[in-house]
């Protein structure tokens, strides 16, 4: 199995590259397990190049007439190297026609010579144009025969989401297609419950990604609430509205560790556990994303920060992740039918080493090892006797029907403006204008030299100029 990653970046977040054989490509969560090995988990994001011969869809010819429901145009306000984004919901346009929009003078990608020019560009013209983006679209693009790597048919552990409480959140344990368009962005998030997610480019122009490492994330969120005073007293977990943008230079003249990479059609990008992560389009292009979750997430899951103030707020017990893959912390069912499993509390956050892939076995007993691997989540369990095949199968199979309960997962209502209001929403920056000015002192240029270079390499290359 190799690797490789891209420089330069800050020096302990260097994003790791794969290049699995069709042999690999075959397991995913024996793939994952094997990326978390290598530490691929630490930088928070990671890409994945699918062998050659592996295919998501045979064609994209007729995607023109999907329905974008409710594009997004992105407005910001703030001042250079940090924004606040916030969105007005545009008429209903097919795939079609949002192509057209792209590709219009108005909405096209610059002429530029390189990935690390049209990066400068990209944060040197924020502030003018206003892209629209086509988010959060229900659906799949995979074809329904693609056995490995198919976004809709992942088979990892959130599936007990469905499985034992009948909940279907709709981004989150079933796919999005995303459009974009040049300058179309993701403000600094990490994924809801702290959960994984895999994001693959079905076609068009590349992506620019950026991570903090999850060890790293609670200096992240300490900046975020210097720079956002108004949303951090507004809500505990603002950035889980997605509308916070912070510059690669203001990270790095605020010793906050980031990586950088640019994804191409036909590429994976894999976010892990409580990995914040940001970026934008290069011009027009489509991906899927969803999320999944291994045991590694469990105790990440228990402790993911909420949206304090109700407007991007998903959540689920996790009961049932518990009860069935964690056994051993479960104290008895809470008296009077309540039907919710009790468990320690978790004291320290898991990014900042209470748990990691080598402490133990990742599952503790052949009956949970029979349980994960029922859900293509364990890549070490092996076949156990038929009694405990029964067993598992009557924890994966509960012996009532399930009511399923589906939410929709749309863009952050914090976020969302009306036309008339833009103006009356923005937020008054005056207010810390002396912090800012210390903060931001700069000049928006950034000069992002991109790379690829050795694995083996001690030279990660250093952070870019400002």
């Amino acid at each position: 199995m190799a690797s490789e990653h891209c420089g330069p970046q800050s020096p302990g977040s260097a994003i790791m590259t794969f290049r699995p054989t069709m042999r690999e490509f075959s397991d995913f969560s024996k793939y994952i397990a094997y990326m978390e090995s290598q530490g691929a988990h630490r930088a928070g994001l990671a890409k994945v190049i699918p062998p050659k011969e592996w295919r998501a869809r045979q064609s994209y010819e007729d995607v023109s007439d999907i329905l974008i429901s409710s594009p997004l145009q992105q407005v910001v306000s703030g001042q250079a190297g940090v924004f606040t984004q916030f969105h007005k919901k545009k008429k209903a346009m097919t795939v079609g026609q949002y192509r057209e929009l792209a590709n219009s003078k108005k909405y096209q990608t610059p002429p530029h010579l390189s990935f690390e020019d049209l990066e400068r560009k990209y944060w040197k013209s924020r502030f003018f144009g206003s892209p629209i983006y086509g988010a959060d679209v229900n659906g799949s693009l995979f074809d329904e025969n693609t056995q490995y790597w198919n976004v809709a048919q992942l088979g990892s552990i959130l599936d007990l989401l469905k499985q034992e409480c009948g909940i279907v959140i709709e981004g989150v344990n079933t796919p999005y297609l995303y459009f974009g368009m040049w300058k179309a962005t993701f403000a600094w998030h990490t994924e809801d419950m702290d959960l994984y997610s895999i994001n693959y480019l079905h076609f068009g122009q590349p992506k620019t990604w950026y991570a903090v490492p999850p060890e790293h994330g609670r200096r992240l969120e300490h900046l975020a609430r210097q720079l956002f005073p108004g949303s951090s007293q507004g809500c505990q977990a603002f950035l889980r509205h997605k509308v916070a943008l912070i510059s690669p230079t203001v990270l790095k003249e605020n010793g906050i560790p980031f990586g950088r990479m640019t994804q191409e059609a036909g590429e994976f990008m894999v976010t892990f556990p409580y990995g914040y992560h940001a970026g934008f389009n290069h011009g027009f292009n489509c991906a899927e994303a969803i999320n999944f979750a291994t045991q590694r997430w469990i105790d990440y899951g228990k402790v993911a920060s909420q949206c304090s103030c109700g407007e991007a707020r998903v959540s689920f017990s996790m009961d049932a992740f518990v009860r069935l893959l964690q056994p051993e912390r479960c104290e008895p069912l809470k008296p009077q039918g309540h039907g919710s499993v009790d468990y320690p509390e978790v004291t320290s956050h898991p990014s900042q080493g209470t748990f990691t892939l080598t402490q133990r076995h990742p599952c503790a007993g052949p009956l949970r090892c029979l349980v994960s691997r029922a859900l293509n989540s364990c890549p070490y369990a092996k076949v156990g006797s038929e009694s405990q095949r029964l067993s598992a199968s009557k924890l994966l199979a509960p012996q009532f029907t399930v009511p399923v309960r589906r939410f929709s997962k749309q863009a952050s209502q914090a976020s969302l403006v009306s036309m008339d209001t833009a103006d009356a929403r923005a937020p008054d920056f005056s207010q810390h204008s002396q912090q800012a000015d210390r903060v931001l002192d700069r000049s928006p240029q950034i000069s992002l030299p991109l790379k690829e270079t050795d694995l083996n390499s001690t030279d990660t290359g250093s952070p870019p100029a400002p």
